[in-house]
C-alpha cells in the first residue's frame, strides 16, 4: 500500500515521537510498501537529505519553539497538501498529531483519504507543568485532530483510558517496540564502568530529555545515597538546572545508537521520574538490556514494569520513595540480577518487526471499513 506518515518530529530529532516514526518508516518499507515522510525541517534542511532515511523525506518549514529550541513547530505551508497530492497515498499515518499533524488530517479529510492517528505525547500533562493551566484546552485540541481520524491508536493501557474518558472514539491499543538486537545485557562494559564509578559504586542512570515535565530532580537523593553513582543521559533546556541540583552526578549528553545501548547495558539501576509517559520507550530499552527498572506508578510505565519481578514502581512525584526504591535495589545485587533477567525475557517478543505487523494490520482494518462504508 501507499502511506504518508506525517509527524509532529523525526531524525535527526531524538524523541519518542521521532523515533517511532522512524522505525514505522523502516518497516513499511521493509514490507514492500511505498512510504513518504512529512516532518518539520530542523536547524539544517540538509539533515533532510541524510541517506540513512528509509524513504523521501518532505522538510516543513518550522521554527524552534521559544524557550525549548530542541522542539520545533511547523509553520502553515502547502507541502503538507501538495506532497499528499502527489504521493496518492491508500492511507495517512499521523503520528502525535497537534500542529503538522493536524494539518496532515485535513489534508487527508479534503482527498477522502482515511488516516490513522497515533497517540504519542501527553500534551495536557505538559500544559499543567509549563503553563499551570490549559489543560483542558490542550485536550480540546487533542479530541478535535483525533475524532476526524478513522482510528486512534494508544500505547498503553493508561493512554487508552485517558482518551477513551476525553471522549475520543474508535480506539485501540497499540504499544511501541524495542531493538533487542541493539540493546541486550551482553554489551556491558568494565572499562566504561570503572570510568563512570571509579570506586567501584553501583551506577544508577537516567535517560532521556532534561526539561521540566521530566522531574529529573526527583534524584536528587539518590545522589546522596552512600556506594551510589548517578549517570544522566540526554540534552535539554533543564540541564545547567540539574548539575547544580544532582551533585556528583556524572552528565554524559546525548547519546545515540550502539553508544547509547552501551550505557543502558553498564547501568546496575535505571530510574525514570517523569509521570507523563504515555509510553516510555526507555524504561523498554533498559529492560531489554537487563537492566531493574525505578519508575513512577503513572502512565506507560504501569504496562511495563511488573512490581516485584523487573523493577520497582513508585507514586510520582515522591523523591524519597524513588531514593528508597534505588537504595533497595543498589544494596541487593542478587535481585538486580533476578530482575534484570526477567526484564530482558518479558520484551523479547516486543521487536519492532512484531510491533509494525500489528500496525499493518490495523491499516488494513481501517482500509476495509472505509471500503465497506463506501460501498453501502
Amino acid at each position: 500500500m501507499r502511506v504518508v506518515i506525517v509527524t509532529e518530529s523525526f531524525p535527526p530529532d531524538v524523541n519518542g515521537v521521532a523515533h517511532c516514526a522512524l522505525q514505522t518508516a523502516r518497516h513499511l518499507v521493509d514490507r514492500g510498501h511505498d512510504c513518504v515522510v512529512i516532518a518539520p525541517a530542523t536547524a539544517s534542511a540538509a539533515h533532510h537529505r541524510d541517506t540513512s532515511a528509509p524513504c523521501p523525506v518532505v522538510p516543513v518549514p518550522s521554527l524552534p519553539l521559544p524557550g525549548y529550541p530542541q522542539v520545533r513547530v511547523a509553520l502553515p505551508s502547502r507541502k503538507v497538501a501538495a506532497a499528499l497530492a502527489g504521493h496518492r497515498p491508500d492511507l495517512v499515518h499521523l503520528a502525535g498529531p497537534f500542529v503538522l499533524g493536524a494539518r496532515g488530517m485535513a489534508a487527508a479529510s479534503r482527498l477522502g483519504v482515511p488516516a490513522v492517528a497515533v497517540y504519542q505525547t501527553d500534551l495536557a500533562g505538559y500544559a499543567r507543568t509549563y503553563m499551570g493551566a490549559g489543560e483542558a484546552v490542550a485536550w480540546r485540541r487533542i479530541r478535535t485532530v483525533h475524532a476526524a481520524a478513522d482510528l486512534t491508536l494508544a500505547p498503553s493501557s493508561a493512554a487508552l483510558r485517558d482518551l477513551r474518558e476525553h471522549g475520543v472514539p474508535r480506539l485501540r491499543l497499540w504499544p511501541r517496540g524495542v531493538d533487542t538486537d541493539r540493546f541486550r545485557p551482553g554489551l556491558r562494559d568494565e572499562a566504561l564502568r570503572r570510568e563512570l564509578a571509579p570506586h567501584g559504586e553501583a551506577i544508577v542512570g537516567y535517560v532521556g530529555r532534561l526539561a521540566p515535565e521530566k522531574q529529573v530532580e526527583l534524584l536528587a537523593g539518590v545522589c546522596a545515597l552512600d556506594g551510589v553513582r548517578l549517570v544522566v543521559v540526554g540534552d535539554g533546556p533543564s540541564r545547567p538546572v540539574l548539575e547544580q541540583a544532582l551533585p556528583g552526578a556524572v552528565f554524559l549528553g546525548r547519546r545515540t545508537g550502539d553508544d547509547l545501548a552501551r550505557v543502558f547495558a553498564s547501568l546496575d539501576v535505571f530510574a525514570h521520574t517523569g509521570p507523563f509517559e504515555t509510553f516510555c520507550q526507555t524504561v523498554q530499552e533498559a529492560m531489554a538490556s537487563g537492566v531493574p527498572v525505578v519508575a513512577p506508578a503513572a502512565g506507560g510505565p504501569l504496562d511495563l514494569v511488573l512490581p516485584g519481578r523487573t523493577g520497582l514502581l513508585v507514586p510520582p512525584g515522591d523523591a524519597a520513595a524513588v531514593r528508597d526504591a534505588v537504595a533497595a535495589l543498589a544494596a541487593d545485587p542478587a535481585r538486580r540480577a533476578d530482575y534484570g533477567s526477567a526484564g530482558r525475557a518479558t520484551v523479547e517478543g516486543r521487536t519492532w518487526a512484531a510491533v509494525g505487523d500489528r500496525l499493518i494490520g490495523h491499516y488494513t482494518e481501517v482500509l476495509a471499513t472505509r471500503r465497506a462504508v463506501l460501498a453501502a
